[in-house]
């Protein structure tokens, strides 16, 4: 059965009705913000807000401050300004990259029972939910019985995609979501993030550097470059003018007929 027909069924199964709480309109609320590093000033003057079950993406060239931006919300980093997040509100996180030694001690398993919040008594319903959170992710169930250190790339970036869903957070924050993943699980992740949102309310927030992701996936996009260039719906702010001023010349455009391409030295390309 593919991914997205696994999570369809059986997340149609497992989600109970009232389930989902009432969420204010607004889970974030970002005035000001400056981030400081080593006495150079990152980020300066941010200031947005994110509306409840939606997609929000940040773009920007590489150094721009994006992933700084992520850990300064995460309260992860010293910061300027005001981050206002939704009293109580739960997070999931899935960084860009995740190290494991080889040689770690731990099994799949044990890497999600730290999430359980009793690591050597789980409860049971939560290691029955562990094989539909993998299958979500096309991950075999025998995964979890192998070492954390000996999972591919590509394998360890679904399961932290997995690991973050798994307490069925409100707000889940990925930075470059798809790296590492093969082209074709890709588009799965971004399926599952929509359902997510439909069914459970889940406000999604994310770093991309693909704008044909940004322009058909995101309701919201932050265009950062150590500052807020543009902000609001990609359809109406992602015009060649904001593009230019965020990454110099470009070659991306978008097609009527629903294409967007990106030219040779785009901003969708690693750089």
């Amino acid at each position: 059965m593919a991914a997205q027909e696994v999570f369809a069924s059986q997340l149609d199964r497992d989600f109970l009705p009232g389930e989902r709480s009432a969420m204010p309109s607004k889970v974030l609320e970002v005035e000001n913000l400056g981030v400081i590093l080593e006495g150079e000033q990152v980020l300066s003057d941010i200031s947005f807000s994110i509306e409840a079950a939606s997609i929000t993406a940040i773009v920007g060239p590489n150094g721009s401050g994006k992933t700084t931006l992520l850990r300064a919300l995460l309260g992860l980093l010293p910061c300027q300004g005001r981050i206002s997040w939704t009293p109580g509100i739960s997070m999931g996180y899935v960084p860009q990259r995740f190290a494991v030694p080889p040689s770690l001690p731990l099994t799949v398993t044990e890497f999600f029972l730290l999430k359980s919040g009793r690591l050597w008594r789980p409860d049971l319903a939560f290691i029955k939910h562990l094989p539909h959170e993998l299958e979500l992710m096309g991950l075999p169930l025998s995964v979890l019985d192998r070492p954390l250190g000996s999972l591919s790339s590509g394998q360890l970036q679904r399961l932290m995609v997995s690991w973050a869903m798994v307490t069925h957070p409100a707000v889940l924050i990925f930075d470059e979501p798809t790296a590492a993943v093969d082209v074709g699980f890709s588009d799965t992740i971004y399926q599952i993030m929509h359902r997510l949102i439909h069914e459970r309310g889940t406000t999604i927030l994310l770093v991309s550097h693909d704008l044909n992701v940004v322009w058909t996936h995101a309701s919201q996009v932050l265009c950062i470059n150590r500052s807020l260039v543009c902000q609001g719906p990609p359809q109406e702010v992602l015009t060649p003018e904001a593009l230019r001023q965020l990454f110099g010349e470009v070659g991306w455009y978008h097609h009527p007929h629903g294409h967007h391409h990106l030219g040779e030295g785009s901003p969708g390309e690693e750089r």
